[in-house]
């Protein structure tokens, strides 16, 4: 039983179906579908100084991007991917979206993200493998471990992991007694110890659960870079109280992680691998489930991603920077598809007509993943 609802037992897949959709946000994540498939994809190619031969991205990336084939997908977006003859076919980024996959954080704001990351640890590390899985999320250099970790000795170690061969950990050696980081809830919280409620229209707040609410809003709980006793997560004999604390303060790491995210979201999978880590000892899926009026979490493409709800109003971020306008523009980029272009690269051999775009489907997108 969770603090604010009692909901029985449900397996995990009943309690993420029975959650209040919220179609802005519904929205919002089948847009990104298309880049978030091709983002491995995106990174080969921006890192290639000349086009790459499509046999060659094949040996080196498992190109499953479209049930039809990928050479299919690429072909869906002229304005992000240029295919050129002669066979075999080669392929290169265009060059506005070349420029705006170019738009990123300076050394400077990457390690300031990473410290308070690292901060946030019961121990002040964590698994370099986890922080590769969100460095785009936290908009990282994709070479930060020579451009941030390694240009701020003072700040980051990097040590061989005991418990995992051949795998590193990520350690903060910054004097902790300097830190003085104020959480992203402290500077717009509406009174002592309570979170930013927006629930999602439609909504229906009944008296019994304000109530719950109103009791969780008034628990105190220990802030993101504050001191924990790892004792107390790790007993099974714990208190009704202390399990209440413990899961207000994991909502408030989950917060504090996602204000550091470029566009305030990540899949769940992705900030799971930091649960141990942060200390959290509660099901982090269920923590963003039972708390709607703080976090939205989407089921959509086969992924669970999580929304910071405070940072959006109406399907746009409050505050965008450069990184996350580089990033709508390039899913505007990617929206597009063929619309206005006629016969976009005719001379790779593309005889796809124009009305294909209305027959597709989301599900034909697959994942693209890098072994």
């Amino acid at each position: 039983m969770t603090l604010l609802h009692a909901r029985g037992k449900t397996t995990a897949a009943q309690h993420v179906a029975a959650r209040h959709l919220d179609h802005t946000f519904e929205k919002l994540v089948a847009s990104s579908l298309p880049l978030v498939a091709a983002s491995p994809l995106l990174d080969a190619l921006r890192a290639s100084p000349e086009p790459l031969a499509l046999p060659d991205l094949a040996r080196r990336l498992p190109l499953r991007l479209h049930r039809r084939g990928p050479l299919h997908f690429l072909r869906l977006f002229p304005r992000v991917f240029d295919l050129r003859p002669p066979l075999p076919l080669s392929l290169s980024l265009t060059a506005p979206a070349a420029s705006l996959l170019a738009v990123a954080s300076s050394p400077d704001a990457a390690a300031r993200t990473l410290h308070r990351l690292l901060a946030m640890s019961t121990s002040r590390s964590v698994p370099l493998r986890a922080v590769f899985r969100v460095w785009r999320e936290l908009a990282l250099p994709d070479d930060f471990e020579d451009s941030v970790v390694a240009q701020h000795p003072h700040l980051f170690r990097l040590a061989p992991n005991p418990a995992e061969p051949r795998t590193h950990v990520l350690h903060l050696v910054a004097d902790p007694a300097k830190e003085e980081f104020t959480p992203a809830v402290d500077k717009k919280r509406p009174e002592k110890y309570a979170f930013r409620l927006q629930f999602p229209p439609g909504f229906r707040l009944a008296k019994e659960y304000r109530k719950k609410v109103k009791e969780w809003q008034l628990l105190p709980y220990v802030g993101p870079y504050e001191v924990v006793d790892q004792k107390v997560g790790a007993s099974k004999r714990v208190s009704k109280m202390a399990r209440r604390k413990m899961e207000k303060r994991a909502v408030g790491i989950a917060h504090e992680f996602l204000s550091l995210t470029v566009e305030k979201m990540v899949e769940v999978e992705k900030f799971s691998q930091f649960r141990k880590w942060f200390g959290i000892d509660v099901n982090v899926r269920d923590v963003f489930l039972d708390h709607p009026g703080i976090f939205y979490l989407s089921a959509k493409g086969k992924r669970h991603t999580v929304f910071l709800r405070e940072a959006y109003d109406r399907g746009k971020l409050v505050e965008p920077n450069d990184v996350s306008e580089a990033r709508r523009k390039l899913v505007e980029l990617m929206l597009l598809r063929r619309h206005g272009l006629g016969n976009a690269n005719s001379n790779a051999n593309m005889s796809s007509s124009a009305n294909a775009d209305a027959k597709e489907s989301d599900d034909d997108l697959q994942e693209l993943e890098l072994y």
